[in-house]
């Protein structure tokens, strides 16, 4: 009886370290990205790598963003910062590996390092500092980009190096 009792903690005890996730539960799989304009008030918009809009409002701001885009796949975003009068600026959100995930070899979690940590996300963490921005004035007005047909003889010869065929 004793002996079965001795087996049991062995087991209860050892469990956990074989189906650990470091980075799960060490790290976070969302984090708070602070964004402030100069001016206040600017439009921020926020999109995934699909570009899929995750996130629309104002500065200053707070926004929690998932640091996993599936599985084995860290998220990239794209902050869109705009004000009437100033030019608009484009800032990425990148994410790195977590030094936790690399907890899972050291104490044996095979589980959470193939399956747990890539799965939340917690296998990447926030590479991004908060982001702080003095939009500049705009020089003037944004025109709509517009479209020139040229003859093939108008084109620069070092251009012509560049030109796709169409068919």
């Amino acid at each position: 009886m004793k002996q079965n009792s001795v087996k049991l903690a062995v087991l209860v005890l050892t469990l956990p370290i074989f189906f650990s996730s470091c980075a799960t539960i060490f790290g976070k799989s969302s984090y708070p990205v602070s964004i402030n304009t100069s001016p206040t008030g600017a439009s921020i918009s926020i999109t995934d790598k699909k570009s899929k809009e995750v996130y629309k409002g104002t500065t200053p701001s707070t926004v929690t963003l998932k640091s996993g885009a599936g599985f084995f796949s860290k998220a990239e975003y794209q902050v869109k910062l705009s004000s009437p009068g100033f030019g608009e600026q484009v800032i990425p959100v990148n994410y790195k590996l977590n030094g936790w995930y690399f907890g899972n070899l050291l104490i044996g979690g095979v589980i959470g390092m193939l399956i747990v940590d890539p799965a939340t996300g917690a296998m990447w963490k926030l590479d991004t500092p908060p982001i702080n921005v003095t939009l500049a004035k705009s020089t003037g007005a944004i025109l709509p980009p517009t479209l020139k047909i040229i003859d093939i003889k108008d084109v620069p010869q070092s251009m012509k190096s560049s030109l796709v065929k169409l068919k």
